[in-house]
């Protein structure tokens, strides 16, 4: 077995495992601010990703009419 595609190869009594750890940890009141932080942050991620391929995209067109 590779040891790279460990973490690929997760089942649901891993998954099970991590939702009960991540209770315990947070309690059931913290995690739905949690995952709102979490995806407000995906959110932004996903923005800027985009924002920066337009401009590459606007650049390389740039580009194009130099030459």
């Amino acid at each position: 077995m590779n040891l790279a595609m460990l973490p690929l190869m997760i089942g649901w009594p891993q998954i099970v495992l991590i939702v009960v750890v991540v209770l315990l940890l947070f309690g059931g009141r913290k995690i739905p601010e949690l995952m709102r932080g979490l995806g407000s942050g995906l959110k932004e991620f996903k923005e800027a990703s985009k924002d920066e391929s337009k401009d590459e995209t606007k650049e390389d067109k740039d580009l194009d009419e130099i030459k």
